[in-house]
């Protein structure tokens, strides 16, 4: 009987024993908390070693929100204090195997709490009662319902320090902040339902040169979202490849990327480089350039998209183009006509075609390449950075200068998703509240973000997205800076 006796406790000794072990293993060691105040609320992050078991509990009158965390471990934790214009103070208490975070809101807050599974994470949002709808939950795979009830065709995302929200029917606000070894990083996006939405490039007040905000041409164009977009000159000249409704706007002497638009709305992106000639009765000489300033010795086209006259000087010759015939020769300042041209010529260019008359024939062609041809609206800028999926930053290829080239700054994209959707990005820099990021953690950024194809647009001090008429990020410069071009996003 003794024996048996002995091993019954032995028995339980064990059982005891092995229950102990189990529930030590399974405990979730908290290792960090994590906290950044943004515009709409404030993120508070616990990172753990594992999915912990815990309930948020609120105070009666709502002020004091308390995260309770059974059976963790704070073996590794430095118990961090911080405050807010939101969150007056942080306490923690250890209690009989349980941590306890208690964050004392400020009045007229509410929360949000949520998990990730990968890794383990427990994050806290504190924002407005009457926002409290607007922050997004991990995102997750559409219900047919839902999709039905307006959401689009979404990509869902889910990853710390995103935050999500639905501007209208198939078009998500996203704005995501997170840490890296330089520091901060803020960038903000707009994803547009490919179809719902058409993506559409514009001039700062409709020609070019012209200088307005990207919020001015989204105002003035009705769009629910806009991005700045080629580089541009002082006065407004483009310095990128633009073509709108199947007239050129802008010419570049480089091959560098676009992304460009058939007539059935498809995208499509890579190098584009733009030869021109013009016939005047028997003469053919190379275009110089589309709707830019006049240089020496040049020949360049004027079009609608510069507005009524070429206001050039007198030192020159142009001859107004109609119907395929000289219509007018003149020395500058002409009449732009809506449904023609005018050639303008300098230097030797105005000597090859002293000949002219009016009434002579006039052959404009135009060759930006096969694909490009047929497209019916056309945004370069560059570099190329992402391909089928992949980063694919060409900088070096389409000669880039150094301040484009090198560093961390502000950037700005456009990109297709995966699903055929359509991504504005940008990404502060300059500022304490963002370092900005070099083009290849631009291009890896963007893949995280679900792009298949990707181009660079103007950055710096001109990067600008707006979505809904109002600015997402907070420009270099303090406050928009005017800009030569966007693209928009408009309803179908």
């Amino acid at each position: 009987m003794n024996q048996l006796r002995r091993k019954i406790t032995t028995a339980l000794l064990v059982s005891v024993f092995t229950l102990q072990t189990a529930a030590f293993a399974s405990a979730a060691d908290l290792t960090s908390v994590r906290y950044h105040s943004g515009g709409e609320h404030d993120r508070v992050v616990f990172d753990l070693s594992s999915a912990p078991s815990y309930q948020v509990k609120a105070s009666a009158d709502g002020r004091d929100i308390t995260i309770d965390f059974a059976n963790v471990s704070e073996k590794d934790f430095k118990r961090k204090p911080f405050h807010s214009s939101r969150i007056e103070s942080v306490k923690y208490t250890l209690s009989k195997g349980h941590m306890l975070v208690t964050l004392r809101l400020k009045a007229g807050l509410t929360y949000q709490a949520n998990t990730l599974s990968n890794p383990a994470r427990v994050f806290v949002d504190i924002l407005p009662k009457t926002a409290a709808g607007s922050v997004a939950r991990p995102a997750r795979k559409s219900t047919a319902a839902e999709t039905a009830a307006g959401e689009g065709n979404i990509l869902p995302l889910a990853f710390d320090g995103l935050y999500t929200e639905m501007a209208a029917p198939g078009l998500a606000k996203r704005s995501y902040v997170y840490w890296d070894d330089a520091g901060k990083v803020s960038a903000y996006f707009v994803e547009a339902d490919k179809d719902l939405y058409t993506v559409k490039p514009v001039l700062a007040r409709g020609r070019v040169p012209g200088l307005q905000t990207t919020s001015g041409m989204s105002d003035a164009e009705d769009a629910v979202a806009a991005v700045n977009a080629t580089y541009f000159a002082g006065n407004g000249d483009m310095i990128g490849m633009v073509k709108i409704d199947g007239l050129m706007a802008g010419t570049t002497y480089y091959t560098r990327s676009a992304i460009g638009f058939l007539a059935d709305g498809s995208p499509v992106f890579g190098p584009v480089s733009y030869y021109g000639q013009v016939t005047l009765g028997d003469v053919t000489q190379d275009v110089s350039g589309v709707d830019a300033e006049r240089g020496a010795d040049n020949l360049t086209i004027y079009n609608k998209w510069y507005g009524s006259r070429t206001r050039t000087n007198e030192y020159g010759l142009e001859y107004t183009v109609q119907d395929g015939r000289v219509t007018k020769i003149q020395t500058g300042d002409s009449v732009i006509p809506a449904n023609g041209c005018v050639i303008s010529v300098h230097g030797k260019a105005m000597d090859a075609f002293a000949g002219v008359r009016v009434g002579d024939r006039a052959v404009i062609s135009q060759d930006l390449g096969a694909q490009w041809n047929k497209a019916v609206d056309i945004m370069g800028a560059g570099p190329r950075l992402v391909q089928n999926g992949r980063v694919n930053v060409t900088v070096a290829a389409e000669q880039f200068p150094g301040d484009i080239r090198y560093g961390r700054a502000p950037r700005s994209a456009v990109a297709v998703l995966k699903n055929g959707n359509y991504l504005f990005g940008v990404v502060d820099g300059r500022q304490s509240s963002s370092h900005g990021l070099t083009l290849t953690e631009w291009a890896e950024l963007l893949v995280k973000f679900g792009a298949r194809d990707a181009i660079n647009l103007d950055g710096g001090g001109s990067s600008d997205l707006v979505v809904g008429g109002q600015v997402q990020n907070s420009p270099s410069d303090g406050q928009e800076r005017r800009v030569g071009s966007a693209l928009i996003l408009q309803k179908k």
